[in-house]
């Protein structure tokens, strides 16, 4: 066997861990998963899961990391279209409802206060100097600090996502359901942080 396709017999073992942990990190948090279910998942065996993450909390930042990743390719932010912004986050939480559920595990177990990500260089830094950016050309309002208004946006994004306390939106809700939210959403956007 040519080592080449040993680098994508390792890499598709890789992408299945990933998959497998996302769905038992996602339903079981960190404590709660357990990595003879990834791997059996997976059909890995414990060793290379080990060989690749380490361990198991390695293992779920990996997780939280590409799905974080995913968001900020998926769904960019433009200071020009907040309300775009946060229609495009909550289509993404309703076709990626694991993405809520494994911020708020690691929530709950990791960082029960403060910033869950470093706003100066995580995800959310480009964020947050997109939005500084538009409050000093006058698009959005500049009386909020720019980690508060990304903050408020994306709390308004989550209104119907997994963590709500009063109604969690699926892809089998009614389109007119998704359509009404999405203008609720963005009206209300856009009244926010309107200039």
């Amino acid at each position: 066997m040519k080592s080449g396709q040993l680098t994508s017999a390792g890499e598709a073992s890789r992408r299945r861990l990933l998959k497998a942990a996302t769905a038992e990190f996602a339903t079981y948090g960190i404590a709660g998963a357990r990595v003879d279910r990834i791997c059996a998942t997976a059909q890995v065996n414990k060793a290379q899961m080990y060989a690749y993450f380490g361990n198991k909390d390695q293992l779920f930042d990996a997780v939280l990391r590409e799905h974080t990743q995913m968001i900020v390719d998926t769904v960019p932010l433009h200071g020009d279209d907040l309300p775009g912004y946060a229609v495009g986050l909550y289509d993404t939480y309703v076709e990626h409802p694991e993405l809520v559920r494994l911020a708020t595990w690691a929530r709950l177990e990791r960082t029960p206060s403060g910033p869950l990500f470093d706003m100066d260089s995580g995800p959310d830094a480009v964020k947050t100097r997109t939005i500084r950016e538009a409050q000093r050309n006058r698009k959005i309002v500049d009386s909020m600090d720019a980690a508060d208004v990304l903050s408020l946006l994306t709390a308004l994004s989550m209104t119907w996502s997994p963590a709500s306390a009063m109604i969690a939106a699926t892809r089998t809700d009614p389109r007119s359901d998704h359509e009404r939210r999405r203008a609720a959403l963005r009206e209300s956007v856009a009244r926010t942080f309107a200039p």
